[in-house]
Parts: C-alpha cells; sequence; structure tokens
C-alpha cells in the first residue's frame, strides 16, 4: 500500500557486493543518519557488518534494469557483478555507485537493531550528491513504475496517490 523508491545498497573492499533495496529512508538530520533493512540470510548482511562502510545509489527513472540486475540472485557475485552496470567508487569509501542515479549516499555504519528476519542498519552520512530535477523509479503493487511527471500519474494512468493506496509493496 506504500510507493517507495528504488536503491542499490554496495560495498566495496575486498569483495565489493551490490543488493537492490526499497527499505531505505532518512533518520536524522542531527546527526545526519539513514537507514536500509536487510535481511539477515542475504550476503549484504554479513558485507555491511565486515566491511563498515556502505554506499546508496537512489536509482533513476530509466534504471528499472539495474535495479532488476542487483536483485537477480542468479548473478555473478564480487567484482564481476559489477560489470553490466556504469559505476564509480565513493570517494569517501570507495563503494561501487550507480552511474546517473539520483543520488549517492557514502555512509560509515553507525548502529544495527534485529527487526525479525531483517537487520535495520543505521548509516552516519559522510557524503552526499545528487542529481536536480530528475524522476525515480519506483516500486508499488509488486511492480517497478515510473511516475509520469506531468500529469502526477503512473505510466499505466493510475493516478500515484490511488497506486499508493490500493497498491501492496514487497521488501
Amino acid at each position: 500500500m506504500f510507493a517507495t523508491g528504488v536503491t542499490v545498497v554496495t560495498v566495496g573492499g575486498d569483495c565489493p557486493h551490490g543488493m537492490t533495496a526499497n527499505s531505505f529512508t532518512s533518520v536524522s538530520l542531527e546527526p545526519p543518519l539513514v537507514l536500509v533493512c536487510v535481511d539477515q540470510q542475504a550476503i549484504m548482511h554479513r558485507s555491511l557488518i565486515e566491511c563498515g562502510q556502505f554506499g546508496i545509489s537512489v536509482l533513476a527513472a530509466h534504471q528499472e534494469p539495474v535495479a532488476r540486475h542487483f536483485a537477480n540472485r542468479r548473478r555473478p557475485l564480487g567484482a564481476a557483478q559489477f560489470d553490466a552496470v556504469d559505476w564509480v567508487p565513493g570517494q569517501v569509501t570507495g563503494a561501487p555507485l550507480i552511474t546517473g542515479a539520483l543520488a549517492h549516499f557514502e555512509c560509515e555504519l553507525w548502529r544495527s537493531y534485529e527487526g525479525g528476519d531483517h537487520s535495520i542498519f543505521v548509516g552516519n552520512l559522510l557524503s552526499v550528491r545528487r542529481e536536480p530535477e530528475a524522476d525515480g523509479v519506483l516500486f508499488v503493487r509488486g511492480r517497478f513504475r515510473q511516475l509520469d511527471r506531468d500529469t502526477a500519474e503512473l505510466a499505466d494512468g493510475v493516478p500515484a496517490w490511488q497506486a499508493a493506496a490500493r497498491g501492496g509493496v514487497t521488501g
């Protein structure tokens, strides 16, 4: 019932890894904190704990293929998973950041909390970069969507407020 943006969470280092996530949000302005929720069985869970730093790329409307790539459990692991996308290393953390994304955040792990079968990772922002006046890819009713900024409707003609009220979102 809640439309979300779509991100790719990444860690660098000796074994870089990426994961599509829509469970990302701002937590605090002072100190500047964000959070992402990760399944405890996911490779990213262990990677975040071991690395202690991570990047977040907020995907643009045209980047649905990137979201699908990092959600695909059959993609190559390690550095090879980044061969299919354009990326740059974060200036602070070295974490891969997806080129063309709406925003990039680089974080150090601040705290983590158990949340059922997921962990809530809270990151302290180290750097932020954003692109003005661009639209993001949305996830609502179990599907990727784009918002038509001229009509405030999803690409399939459903008003955004109505889609959010009727839809379902997976984690």
